[in-house]
């Protein structure tokens, strides 16, 4: 059994924001794991790719299958390039994929990013699918990063990642619970697009708004709100659950934002306190929201003598989801449990992943 491994991690999320690739050197000492990452790097989606992929929900079949291998391909470019650029020595390639279809209820979850075809175009070995399998077994397929929190990052009580959904992960007894809470950048990013803005830079337009109250009310009832995890939502939910109520709301870009975030800190502190029995638990906080100081401050008041938010380094904010991806890939590769059912719902645990070698 190898003791150390160089894994580079490859991760799209649903913001859109473009890929992430992380080179990291993870070390094994009997069932402990420990991590440094070597090098980053990040890729923003031309605009054409951003519309593919936001796009494939409405694809035919064959078109969905002719953008998995095309996107497949790029991605082995990129990890390609970023070999040669630092050059890397790597003992294989771990890859997320990119998350176009997610209903697990239907027993479907699909991450374009043909790994035959990403494995041909960087000549390594690659690992991904990594949610069908726990689908398979009846579970969610989401969210994976809580084998992560629990091996790399297990001295917080609470790991929170703020990416286009915020999802949460802690101990309860001796499992491991994680779940989507709901929204996030993807709701913020969806308000800032509509004047021609990626995103709302520190939170500085959320900030500058006020509550409307009546969009409050309809996204705090949403009936996901309810339901008992395990569960895990995607974009379709958004789509159909979320996009009409903000489109039906008349109010200022930064209303709406700062309506938005005030629902998701709500939604956030509801989850947190209702599973902490300590007086001041620790909460790390990773993902791109992380970055949105408003959306941090209205966290902390809200959480104020609940929890302690420890915001690490920007490398770590926004490669953290990639790094354990590599975790993920290594675990398969040792054929150890890398899904857990105690958060999906899956009959069981799994070591899920498929590997592919260049050809």
């Amino acid at each position: 059994m190898k003791k150390k491994y160089n894994v580079i991690g490859l991760m799209s999320g649903t913001s859109l924001d473009g890929l992430d690739l992380v080179y990291c050197e993870i070390k094994q000492n009997d069932n402990s794991y420990s991590y440094e990452i070597l090098n980053t790097k990040s890729v923003e989606y031309t605009p054409d790719m951003k519309d593919n992929l936001k796009n494939a929900i409405h694809l035919s079949a064959l078109d969905l299958f002719e953008l998995n291998n095309i996107y497949g391909t790029w991605l082995g470019e990129q990890s390609r390039v970023f070999i040669q650029e630092e050059k890397l020595e790597v003992d294989f390639i771990s890859s997320h994929g990119h998350t176009t279809h997610h209903q697990p209820k239907k027993g479907i979850t699909y991450q374009i990013g043909s790994g035959q075809h990403l494995a041909n175009a960087s000549k390594h070995t690659v690992i991904n699918d990594f949610r069908t399998n726990d689908v398979a077994l009846g579970g969610q397929g989401a969210p994976l990063v809580p084998i992560g929190d629990m091996l790399l990052f297990r001295e917080y009580d609470f790991c929170l990642n703020l990416g286009g959904i915020s999802n949460i992960s802690f101990q309860k007894g001796k499992d491991r619970i994680a779940y989507d809470i709901g929204l996030a950048n993807m709701i913020l990013n969806y308000i800032t697009q509509k004047i021609n803005l990626t995103y709302d830079k520190n939170g500085d337009l959320a900030r500058s708004g006020k509550i409307n109250e009546i969009l409050l009310e309809k996204l705090n009832t949403l009936e996901y709100y309810k339901l008992p995890y395990p569960k895990s939502i995607g974009y379709e939910w958004f789509l159909k659950e979320v996009i009409p109520i903000v489109d039906k709301t008349e109010d200022t870009i930064p209303n709406l934002l700062h309506t938005a975030v005030r629902h998701i800190c709500e939604q956030i502190t509801i989850q947190v306190k209702n599973n902490t029995n300590k007086k001041n638990s620790s909460l790390l906080i990773t993902g791109g929201g992380a970055l949105n100081t408003f959306l941090i401050d209205i966290l902390k008041k809200e959480l104020q003598n609940t929890a302690t938010i420890v915001i690490p380094s920007k490398t770590e904010i926004e490669f953290k989801e990639a790094l354990i991806f590599a975790l993920m890939g290594i675990l398969k590769k040792e054929n150890k449990i890398n899904v857990l059912s105690s958060v999906t719902g899956a009959k069981r645990n799994s070591s899920s992943g498929i590997i592919y070698y260049p050809q």
